[in-house]
């Protein structure tokens, strides 16, 4: 189905965008949100395709996947709920913390092994409840401190230094950009270093997508299966209660669905069918309608998709518009804005 030679690295280069979304309020355009997203097909070929989706452009944490394949693949033993974890981009509730207190547990380590920024919880209930509490950043509070910890406990299990375990010449982000290569099918274009504070792979958002469907296409048992199953399963450990990732997860059978920042969304099925998005302004209310519509574009049943159509826009506190996708990419206009 995938082919898996690997090819050139994308070029850096300003992305093409197209309209991707407008804002209608009132029945009048007031804002356009560009980007691109490219369909793949069960064949894996492209299906649809808007904007630039060749270019080389940072995935952010919708990557992640790939990455806990590469840590699987090197000997990391988890499965269900601290696998899912290991690809979070979690709410810093208690039950993320305490996840991932285990995964360093397992690996005879601490919360002072990590090198992760210390933030408060990305979800804002949790977050405003930190504040009252007065209780400081942590490093196991922030969103991506799953990924780290299970990075430590790939070390442990290799032998590799912990020092240093985010340089992108370390054994562990070796091993990842090797993975994230194959996956993709493409060269590396260029590294740079993402939030946390761990190395970020730039590829394609066709890259990307290829990855997505990659991991679900794979055999049972395959360290892309076991990632992909668990995060299925247990999708509020990678990302959150009331977060619309792990909704959309729920609402597609066999879904597996990552968000990243700056507009990014990426989301596959079993049989190959893959969407991947990349907002320009990094505007997280255009991510999911678009995302949504790509996967009607995909041949997702649109009736599982009705609650992902973007939320409204008030005015004087009542809906009068709405977010809603490009005709080019969904030329039935399936939500009427005021």
């Amino acid at each position: 189905m995938f082919s898996s030679s690997v090819a050139d690295a994308p070029l850096i280069r300003e992305p093409l965008h197209a309209p991707v979304a407008h804002l209608i309020r009132g029945g009048v355009v007031e804002g356009i949100h560009y980007g691109s997203v490219v369909v793949l097909g069960t064949d894996g070929k492209v299906d649809f395709q808007l904007g630039d989706i060749e270019a080389a452009f940072y995935p952010r944490s919708a990557l992640k996947p790939v990455q806990a394949v590469a840590m699987v693949r090197a000997g990391l033993p988890l499965d269900g709920e601290l696998l899912s974890l290991t690809a979070a981009s979690h709410s810093g509730e208690e039950r993320h913390l305490a996840g991932t207190r285990r995964i360093l547990e397992l690996a005879g380590l601490t919360e002072d092994h990590l090198r992760n920024v210390p933030d408060l919880p990305f979800d804002p209930v949790v977050r405003d409840t930190w504040v009252r509490e007065g209780r400081p950043p942590s490093r196991l509070a922030q969103n991506c401190s799953g990924k780290h910890a299970a990075m430590l406990y790939t070390c442990v299990l290799n032998d590799w230094p912990l020092e240093g375990y985010l340089d992108p010449a370390h054994p562990l982000q070796q091993a990842i950009a090797e993975i994230v290569e194959d996956l993709t099918g493409q060269r590396i274009a260029k590294v740079t270093v993402d939030g946390c504070g761990a190395p970020l792979f730039s590829v394609s958002l066709h890259g990307l997508a290829r990855a997505a469907a990659r991991v679900t296409t794979a055999a049972p048992g395959t360290p892309e299966a076991r990632v992909a199953d668990a995060m299925r399963a247990h999708a509020e450990m990678a990302s959150g209660s009331g977060r619309d990732v792990a909704a959309l997860m729920r609402a597609v059978p066999g879904l597996l669905a990552k968000d990243g920042f700056e507009g990014v969304q990426v989301a596959a099925l079993p049989d190959g069918r893959a969407v991947a998005v990349k907002i320009a302004d990094g505007a997280n209310r255009a991510r999911i309608p678009v995302a949504a519509a790509a996967l009607a574009r995909a041949g997702v049943d649109p009736a599982s998709l009705g609650e992902f159509r973007g939320e409204a826009l008030l005015g004087g506190g009542q809906p009068v518009g709405c977010v809603r996708p490009a005709r080019s990419l969904d030329p039935v206009v399936v939500q009427a804005c005021a």
